[in-house]
């Protein structure tokens, strides 16, 4: 049995195709503390929005690299050994098989990318 854990996870496809994004829209009506909603579909990977704020839990994706973009705010990446910190316009690789725990203290907006097989709550 899966654990149960209190983000709001979305994952299925907002946008179609050829239909227009609008980020700035769909932020400004989260009320959640940790939301991820899956926006569109690129070829084999999906573009999922965050909006957090507090952390998320320790762990791993086998099979799947994960991108994070920073849309506004601040966030943090804990790894093993050390935490990346990322400002608006910075991006992020986190590879598949690498432990790692994201956070942000105040409310930041993320975009990734990802392989759309991904678990967001690790494997």
């Amino acid at each position: 049995m899966a654990p149960d854990y209190p983000y709001a996870t979305h994952l299925d496809i907002k946008y179609p195709s050829l239909e227009v994004i609008d980020v700035r829209a769909l932020v400004d009506t989260v009320r959640d503390q940790w939301y991820n909603q899956t926006l569109c579909k690129v070829n084999d990977s999906v573009v999922r929005l965050g909006v957090i704020q507090g952390e998320y839990h320790w762990h791993k994706h086998d099979d799947l690299d994960e991108f994070f973009y920073v849309v506004e705010g601040k966030f943090l990446i804990d790894l093993e050994g050390r935490t990346v910190e990322l400002v608006e316009r910075q991006g992020f690789v986190v590879p598949k098989g690498v432990l790692h725990r994201t956070r942000a203290a105040q409310r930041a907006v993320i975009l990734m990318v990802e392989g759309e097989g991904i678990v967001p709550t690790g494997d």
